[in-house]
């Protein structure tokens, strides 16, 4: 008879933690290798955790709606035939308390109850270094908050510790936690002036004024908006923009979409066009492919080239081309499409949103002429294509200058200017340009 450990699933480069959304099965459950245990939520897509071996769900650690590091252990897996209830003699010897073992036996949906659980004055006691998650440790950081104040803050985790819940909830409180001596100290002086300070906190949140609609932002467009924040705390932004002659290739597509459709069963569109492109620039200018770690600068020898995508609910998710610099058009095609069809469907994998190393965004698609994007952390740089219009342009012919009715498009580059200066930017940026407008309109697909 074995316990197995149903651990967090690394879900993605940058991501650190997910959500609980809902538990599939409960404890007693009968469980199939790879069947699905629980829904959980990342800033980048929701997904089902599948059992990582066949048995009975013997413990979950977390509730729903508990955001949980990557690499922990929430769930525990009875592997051996038996019911729930055998696996008391399994968990006891780790519980070393002996109230823990009839705790389980009575009520194994709660193995660890978390309000007499957390423990971490026990922790420190014994001398032994205390875990921190990395997303634990940016809130420290970001706050002001010293290892020595970390240390006593209250772990509702696993083994005691700490949580992003338990920094907000301390966050919170910490300015409630100093205010009483400051109130108390003065006993006669100014008494009114610390009756408005300790009320004037409460009504502020709830004044609205006008004719106005409140509504709750949903959970992807939190993460959303945290991620973005986070973004522009991290990267130096710049953008650049350039103007390209997309005639050819407005003209290429129109003349081949057909054939391309009866052919290949899909429909062309321009972002494989837009990919290419930059695929091919991509090649020559390594460094926009790049993440910075540090003081070090990781460059990426694969090119996997995301796609941000509008979603139904207005939304936006970034599904990922791996490999994209060894497709061809045909192939960059199908991609795009199967991509963009998951995700309007809703069924994106995890992996569809893992690893991307430069992004690109077609604001031109909701008829804006250019944009100024957000880097897609880790990256280092993000296009934006804009929408193609038909306008009155000077070009050099045989027989001089004339002016020509062409199919002009936008396109804009935000890079990190941490490493990146405005030279390589622009060059880069340029370097599409080209690509875009020496498209040949006698190629074939």
């Amino acid at each position: 008879m074995s316990v197995v450990d149903l651990v967090m699933p690394k879900l993605g480069e940058s991501i650190m933690e997910a959500t609980i959304l809902k538990w599939l099965k409960k404890p007693g459950d009968n469980i199939a290798q790879d069947e699905p245990v629980l829904e959980i939520a990342t800033d980048k897509v929701d997904s089902e955790v599948p059992s990582t071996a066949a048995g009975v769900l013997a413990e979950v650690l977390y509730k729903e709606n508990d955001v949980v590091p990557i690499g922990a252990v929430i769930a525990r897996i009875q592997t051996a035939a038996g019911t729930v209830a055998a696996a008391a003699p399994v968990a006891a010897p780790a519980a070393a308390p002996s109230p823990a073992p009839s705790a389980i036996e009575e009520n194994p949906y709660q193995p660890t109850t978390l309000p007499e659980d957390m423990r971490p004055a026990t922790v420190h006691q014994a001398g032994s270094p205390r875990f921190y998650s990395p997303l634990v440790l940016k809130i420290a950081q970001e706050e002001g908050i010293s290892m020595a104040e970390l240390e006593t803050i209250p772990g509702t985790g696993l083994d005691g510790r700490v949580s992003k819940k338990d920094m907000m909830a301390y966050l919170q409180n910490r300015g409630k936690a100093a205010a009483p001596p400051t109130y108390q100290a003065p006993a006669v002086a100014a008494p009114a002036s610390n009756a408005v300070a300790t009320t004037t906190p409460a009504p502020s949140p709830v004044s609205y004024g006008g004719n106005v609609e409140i509504i709750e932002m949903d959970r992807m467009r939190k993460v959303i908006a945290k991620h973005m924040t986070d973004s522009k705390h991290t990267s130096a932004h710049v953008t650049s923009f350039a103007e390209c002659d997309v005639t050819n290739m407005v003209l290429w597509r129109e003349k081949v979409k057909k054939e391309f459709e009866k052919r290949e069963g899909a429909k062309i569109t321009f972002t494989p066009l837009f990919i290419e492109a930059v695929v091919k620039s991509l090649k020559k200018y390594p460094m926009l492919n790049s993440s910075v770690d540090g003081d070090k600068i990781i460059i990426k020898k694969d090119i996997n080239l995301g796609m941000a995508t509008a979603l139904p609910t207005g939304n936006l998710i970034v599904p990922v081309i791996k490999g994209a610099d060894q497709l061809n058009l045909v192939g960059l095609t199908k991609q795009v499409n199967g991509l963009a069809d998951a995700a309007r469907n809703g069924k994106l994998k995890p992996d569809d949103t893992m690893g991307g190393t430069f992004t690109l965004t077609n604001v031109g698609t909701f008829g804006s002429i250019m944009g100024t994007p957000i880097i897609n952390q880790p990256q280092v740089a993000i296009m934006a294509v804009g929408a193609i219009k038909k306008r009155p342009v000077v070009i050099e012919t045989a027989q001089g200058d004339s002016i020509a009715i062409r199919h002009m498009m936008y396109i804009s580059l935000s890079y990190d200017h941490r490493i990146i200066d405005g030279a390589l930017g622009s060059t880069f940026l340029n370097a599409v340009a080209r690509e875009l407008e020496a498209f040949d309109i006698n190629r074939n697909f």
